[in-house]
């Protein structure tokens, strides 16, 4: 299996090769017919991106999550099932599959707000652990077909069909965001354990 992972990994490395550097063709091609003033703006703007991916890889996963608009149910939810500690703990390493909160809209009318009433904790902490893997996955390390076993207990399934990683029935939105303590996979739809 670690094969197969490995095969895949480099495909979608191979891809993800190709396409960077069609688009630093590209950059590189539109600047030379610019004038130096723009090259200067250009070397700014790619410093600024190598910055903040930086500060992103010396935040800890909540501390990520708390940076990202788009999280923030994810983050309400996490505080309210008492896992802010575990997450942000320096000494573990994670994978966690993050709902947007379009997904946690999806679900419905009303679950939400029941799972963030107090008498519903241990509810609400089974489903977030079921979006956390004890490792680190990159996308890479990803295979279809594979299981991978989550803090909660049970097992997700990775597909891989035309290139679109899904994990049970989520599509994987934004892959391979670094944390200090791990790495975020950006899904659409919250993931229901059995």
């Amino acid at each position: 299996m670690q094969e197969d992972t490995k095969k895949t990994g480099m495909v979608i490395g191979g891809v993800a090769v190709l396409v960077i550097a069609a688009i630093i063709g590209l950059v590189a091609f539109n600047n030379s017919n610019d004038d130096t003033s723009s090259n200067n703006s250009t070397s700014t703007s790619q410093s600024s991106e190598d910055n903040q991916s930086e500060e992103q890889a010396s935040s800890n996963i909540v501390e990520l999550a708390q940076a990202s608009p788009d999280l923030s149910t994810l983050v309400d939810a996490v505080v309210a099932a008492e896992l802010v500690d575990t997450l942000s703990d320096k000494n573990a390493e994670y994978t966690v599959f993050a709902p947007t909160n379009a997904a946690f809209e999806a679900l419905p009318e009303g679950t939400l707000e029941d799972l963030l009433k107090p008498e519903n904790q241990s509810d609400l902490a089974n489903i977030l652990t079921f979006h956390v893997v004890p490792s680190v996955a990159l996308s890479s390390y990803l295979s279809d077909g594979q299981k991978i076993k989550t803090v909660q207990g049970d097992e997700l399934t990775v597909d891989i069909t035309d290139g679109v990683v899904s994990i049970n029935d989520a599509k994987v939105v934004t892959a391979d965001v670094q944390a200090s303590n791990g790495v975020v996979h950006i899904i659409d739809a919250v993931l229901l354990p059995n």
